[in-house]
């Protein structure tokens, strides 16, 4: 019963008052230590301060420059000047995080000398991820935005950092986006000159049919089987050879002429279409737009950022009273143990 009492007055407010007076002096002590301590170790000779540079941008809301500017097709169009939604923020958020954006940053900086990492350590490679993984981050903003964060000992370099990668975004995307540009339109161009030719071996054939008489079949068979009906029923028997000679013809060739023909207006108008399509991918595969909009540019920050002095004083002096308090209250609970009822247990067992 007495324990029980005891347990509860602990979390009592009068035993925690009556707890800091008989401690105050060990525990003032302590935070005195703590303060001097935390505000010594917090100085730029033990941390290096660090300066943040910040780049935000929004991107573009159209990858196909010919899609965006030359396209007639009003389903697919889109406007250049519209920024990208959450997709888009999501795809230039990947693009940012890319291996290709970090090792270009990595060696135009030469950030394993700068960030001090020995280059005969076993995990180099490791130790440098882990330090531009610490001082630069990619964010989605509540603005549908990403945000490029640096933090660097040089604030002049934290800025350079962050404006390289905002310019290295196109770099990398119009890498990506080119490589299967130039494939599409390998392949439209095969298509549409390899129709270019049908077409030419079609308009050839015509043109020999052409030279053999036939000329448009369903209006030459309707005006020569007419005068061929006035030669017979006049009489006139040289009108009437000679129209049976090219009537002979046209029955002869005049349905490869019909075929040939509306063959050559199909494949004609597949060739326009094809040739819209050849121009789109041409424009895609040689041309270039920017895939971001940049809202602000990094510059040098004036005041450091990290690290904030008095959030370290504050969390330590409070880390350490914590603490504090913690091991006086288990002194006390041990000094409290009545150590004869074990020795009585002792006893009774070895008896």
């Amino acid at each position: 019963m007495q324990e029980e009492n005891r347990s509860t007055n602990i979390f009592d407010s009068s035993y925690i008052l009556h707890f800091l007076y008989r401690w105050w002096k060990p525990l003032l002590v302590i935070e005195i230590v703590a303060l001097v301590a935390s505000s010594i170790f917090s100085l730029p000779y033990f941390i290096t301060p660090k300066f943040k540079s910040t780049v935000i941008l929004f991107p573009t809301s159209s990858n196909s420059i010919s899609k965006a500017l030359i396209s007639d097709n009003s389903g697919s169009t889109s406007d250049i000047l519209e920024f990208g939604e959450e997709a888009q923020v999501e795809q230039l958020i990947q693009v940012l995080n890319s291996d290709e954006i970090r090792e270009k940053v990595i060696k135009k900086f030469d950030l394993i000398h700068h960030y001090e990492i020995k280059t005969a350590e076993e995990f180099k490679n490791t130790a440098l991820m882990e330090e531009f993984n610490n001082n630069i981050s990619y964010n989605k903003t509540e603005y549908m935005s990403a945000e490029i964060d640096v933090l660097d000992k040089d604030p002049q370099m934290a800025s350079d950092i962050a404006n390289n990668i905002a310019a290295l975004v196109d770099t990398v995307k119009n890498r990506m986006q080119k490589e299967r540009a130039v494939q599409g339109l390998k392949i439209v161009k095969e298509a549409y000159f390899g129709l270019n030719k049908e077409i030419k071996v079609l308009e050839d054939s015509l043109k020999i049919l052409r030279k053999l008489g036939v000329f448009d079949y369903e209006s030459q068979s309707e005006v020569m089987n007419d005068a061929y009906a006035q030669a017979v029923a006049s009489g006139n028997t040289n009108a009437e050879k000679m129209l049976e000679e090219k009537l002979k013809i046209l029955a002869e060739y005049g349905g490869a002429y019909v075929s040939i023909r509306d063959h050559l207006e199909h494949e004609k108008k597949q060739l326009s279409e094809l040739k819209e399509k050849y121009l789109e991918a041409k424009i895609d595969a040689e041309q270039m737009l920017s895939n971001k909009f940049v809202v602000s540019k990094a510059v040098p920050a004036e005041k450091k950022t990290y690290p904030v002095r008095w959030l370290i004083v504050i969390v330590s002096m409070l880390s350490s009273f914590l603490l504090a308090i913690v091991f006086i209250v288990a002194i006390e609970n041990i000094s409290k143990i009545n150590f004869s009822k074990f020795d009585h247990l002792r006893e009774s067992t070895k008896q």
